[in-house]
């Protein structure tokens, strides 16, 4: 067992108390805490641009593009949050003349853990469900992202009592100590790996979770897919974040005899996004988080190489830099270490098929995906790929714009993850539906 803290444990008492005072409070109460921390975001945004470069070496307009998610989800609950939080009514029978209804209550303490690929917006996404639900909240950023983890806790410090929000910065001891205690819920996102870890621990205090995962998202194109517009979109997408992204596609099943035209059109896309004048340009290209990572992806090339694997471009890598080039990679074997793992690099492998049920088959038989790509022009091919399979979510002629629709719930499915979130959905998870019959 982990020795936990002084402050750890004096925080974890003082929400234990307070947390009954925040299950009360009104929405009103609830939006003020969000709009307090809308406006401290704001006043740190070039900061937060500073530090993602730092970190990530990610540019100025993905930087921006992070803070603009959390933006929207406060606005989300600034519209919504009251009629949210309204009790619903039931249908009483068999006791007639009784009301029944449903309750959304607060769930108390959650700990949160932020990931280091999304380190800003992953972190203060959830927090803002976590408060919208009114729960107090125990927050840990990514210690891999140190530039972003200092900053995060110097705005939530400015302005949170810990009594509400409290954040720790370290490292996985610190996590450990946080595990040990009975918290009321956990919010972690990150790899599958470290999520069993979590439920794990979950499970000596049967907390509850959610988890936000990962896994190797396929995509199938459709013989009646703009062939050029998919490639364009795919390549892309796979190299967003040097391919550090746990909704990039990565498994690409294209029909045989459209396989070396796909090729050619995501590398283009990969020379004009990615490259000036034929030489990578680091600067759009991103980095890997660190050194562990980089050989981590650089392993798998190597090893893909070594058991037969055809690499069409890329596989070349700059250590200096930790940058990993935008890679293609054919005939991979069964056997390859990249065929078991989520990837998170700049990877596509791509297989072909003659029936799309070869495609399905195979997806199948993986673990389900937090998400899964189809692009055609055939609204019934999108019907049966649907009804044949399952993923967190799916995006059709594009790849990981669902997660953008505050409408739609965020989040895995088995090994994707537990649990889902963003506008209502985020209020949802992080409530317990409380039911009450008055006779």
């Amino acid at each position: 067992m982990n020795k936990v803290s002084e402050r750890v444990q004096s925080v974890f008492k003082t929400q234990s108390q307070h947390k009954w005072v925040n299950k009360a409070s009104t929405a009103e109460q609830r939006l003020a805490k969000l709009q307090k921390m809308k406006d401290a975001i704001q006043a740190r945004e070039d900061d937060v641009v500073k530090a993602m470069h730092l970190d990530l070496r990610r540019d100025e307009e993905g930087a921006r593009g992070e803070v603009t998610s959390i933006y929207g989800e406060i606005d989300h609950a600034f519209a919504d949050l009251a009629q949210w939080m309204e009790p619903v009514e039931a249908d009483p029978t068999p006791f007639i003349g009784s009301k029944a209804r449903i309750m959304p209550e607060a769930r108390g303490i959650v700990l949160l853990f932020s990931p280091w690929n999304y380190p800003f917006a992953l972190l203060f996404q959830p927090l803002a469900s976590i408060i919208a639900a009114g729960n107090c909240a125990m927050v840990k950023p990514n210690e891999l992202a140190p530039n972003i983890s200092k900053l995060a806790a110097e705005i939530i410090n400015d302005v949170f009592d810990e009594k509400d929000v409290a954040v720790f910065e370290g490292g996985v001891d610190l996590a450990n100590e946080l595990l040990e205690l009975p918290m009321d819920h956990i919010f972690f996102t990150g790899s599958p790996a470290v999520g069993k870890i979590v439920m794990g621990a979950a499970a000596k205090n049967l907390t509850s979770v959610t988890l936000e995962l990962g896994g190797k998202n396929p995509v199938i194109i459709d013989r009646t897919a703009d062939l050029a517009d998919a490639a364009g979109k795919i390549a892309a997408f796979r190299n967003l974040n040097n391919g550090q992204v746990c909704l990039c596609p990565e498994n690409i099943w294209v029909p045989e005899e459209m396989a070396q035209d796909f090729i050619a059109a995501a590398q283009g896309t990969f020379q004009a996004l990615f490259y000036k004048d034929g030489a990578l340009n680091p600067d759009a290209n991103g980095k890997m988080i660190d050194e562990r990572n980089f050989q981590r992806v650089k392993n798998y090339i190597d090893d893909a190489r070594e058991k037969g694997a055809n690499i069409v471009c890329g596989g070349d890598t700059d250590s200096d830099l930790l940058s990993i080039h935008p890679t293609i990679m054919t005939d991979v074997p069964a056997n390859a270490i990249i065929m078991g793992e989520e990837t998170f690099g700049p990877i596509l492998n791509i297989f072909t098929y003659k029936d799309a049920d070869e495609a399905i088959t195979s997806i199948q038989q993986q673990s389900k995906p937090l998400a899964l790509y189809v692009f055609t022009t055939d609204d019934d091919f999108v019907e049966s790929v649907l009804a044949k399979t399952s993923s967190g979510g799916v995006t059709v002629n594009n790849c990981l714009l669902h997660v953008a629709v505050p409408g739609l719930p965020f989040g895995g499915v088995n090994g994707s993850g537990i649990g889902a979130y963003h506008g209502k959905f985020g209020f949802q998870e992080l409530s317990h539906q409380r039911s009450v019959l008055a006779m």
